[in-house]
């Protein structure tokens, strides 16, 4: 049974919004400690505004003192922190880059950039800001906001770059101590890293001290999914879907271990899922092969069918469009459909062993042989494929290669397949009394 890849969908599109990163990245000094040499007044009392939270204040005295002092690197600072604040996004953006370019050193400004490009979604711009800000001294903002920029590289590079992403969460364990998003972000890396037992250890890590962390027990079924350990993928699919039971990534995972068990209940959960989302082709995928596998190729192909209209190059498909309508025992249109798929992909062995047996069929045992033959690059044979050597070179009156067939197919079926053993046996009285 094919199933289609089921996208785990518990990423986050952008650097994740906490209320730590939605704040400007590093508070302003006050004016009570400001050195009135360095600091103008205005920019004194504006940061004295800002330490009491008087954001609108603070963005009046800066305007206009930025108007006459369009070069003062902190106060086009004090003027982003005061916009962000605001949630005035684009403007805080170009205060902060007006900032860095007056004073390409300053670890706040480089810091506040990025993280608030990042939020934005604007990931590669928001890029060079960070890796500046992890070079840079910082000064009273400490260990703990370098670490920020290092976690928010991380979130950038792990679509990208796995590993790179994880050595910048390393170098923010070098500076803080690891928190459950950080073990969330090592488990996605490890995923993506194709390191499964890695990513099940840190997603039952964070279950460890949080029972309940939805993304957790997502991330740690679809880990299980994929290790084939169904039964438990299932349990912890169930236990997310209590917290969210309209999620249909969550939905899916669920629908996925229980194909795999071969159980009953996957059908009704599919066509649930798929009268909610009718347009998620991955869905309808998953549908289509669970109603092929409970007797219905009918209404398999009814779901099919768009998807071939809307994909017909795509090779999976037109197998699972074959290996219906041979259900159906329409041979000659599965015939030229296996033939198609074959073009598409002639490295999967399904669909040789699809037209093998439309072949085989439709009475043309030799493409029937041939087919065979392409499919043994990929693939061993196995009772099904021996019968069908078998057949096809007996039909072709090839006595010796038929006989030694025969044999392969009553060595290789032990009793699973009496009337094709039955056959086997016949023609071989036959066969070999004519030596």
């Amino acid at each position: 049974m094919r199933l289609p890849p089921i996208v785990l969908m518990i990423a986050l599109a952008a650097i994740p919004c906490t209320a730590q990163d939605q704040a400007p990245a590093a508070a302003v000094p006050s004016a009570e400690n400001a050195d009135a040499k360095l600091v103008a007044p205005e920019v004194a009392d504006a940061e004295a505004a800002i330490v009491k939270s008087d954001w609108k204040t603070a963005e009046s005295k800066l305007s206009a003192y930025l108007a006459a002092h369009p070069e003062d690197a902190r106060a086009l600072f004090d003027a982003g922190y005061a916009a962000d604040a605001l949630n005035q996004l684009d403007q805080a953006a170009g205060f902060y880059l007006r900032a860095v370019k007056v004073d390409p050193k300053s670890f706040e400004a480089q810091l506040s950039l990025g993280l608030l490009l990042a939020r934005q979604g604007k990931q590669k711009e928001a890029k060079p800001a960070l890796e500046t800000a992890t070079k840079l001294e910082a000064g009273e903002a400490g260990a703990v906001a370098k670490a920020r920029a290092w976690r928010a590289l991380a979130q950038i590079d792990r679509a990208d770059d796995p590993t790179k992403a994880s050595d910048d969460l390393l170098e923010a364990l070098k500076l803080t101590p690891e928190t459950p998003r950080d073990t969330l972000l090592a488990a996605e890396l490890a995923t993506a890293a194709n390191q499964p037992d890695a990513a099940e250890a840190a997603y039952r890590r964070v279950l460890a001290k949080d029972p309940a962390n939805l993304e957790a027990e997502a991330g740690l079924a679809h880990v299980l999914i994929a290790k084939k350990q169904y039964a438990e993928a299932e349990t912890f699919a169930r236990k997310a879907l209590e917290q969210s039971p309209e999620d249909p990534a969550l939905t899916a995972q669920l629908a996925t271990a229980l194909v795999a068990q071969d159980k009953a209940e996957a059908l009704p959960l599919l066509q649930k899922l798929h009268e909610a989302h009718p347009q998620d082709e991955n869905i309808t995928r998953m549908l289509a092969d669970v109603t092929a596998q409970s007797g219905d190729a009918a209404g398999s192909d009814k779901l099919y069918a768009p998807l071939l209209a809307a994909h017909p190059a795509d090779a999976e498909l037109q197998v699972a469009h074959g290996q219906n309508l041979i259900r159906q025992l329409k041979f000659a249109e599965a015939f030229e459909v296996f033939t198609r798929a074959t073009q598409l992909a002639p490295t999967d062995p399904d669909g040789w062993t699809g037209l093998a047996f439309a072949a085989s069929k439709t009475g043309q045992h030799s493409v029937a042989l041939q087919a065979l033959t392409a499919r043994s690059k990929y693939l061993p044979d196995n009772p099904s494929t021996y019968f069908l050597w078998a057949t096809s070179y007996d039909m072709l009156h090839d006595r010796n290669s038929a006989i030694a067939y025969y044999h392969h197919f009553l060595e290789a079926s032990a009793g699973k397949f009496p009337d094709q053993e039955w056959q086997a046996r016949q023609r071989l009285l036959l066969l070999e009394k004519k030596r």
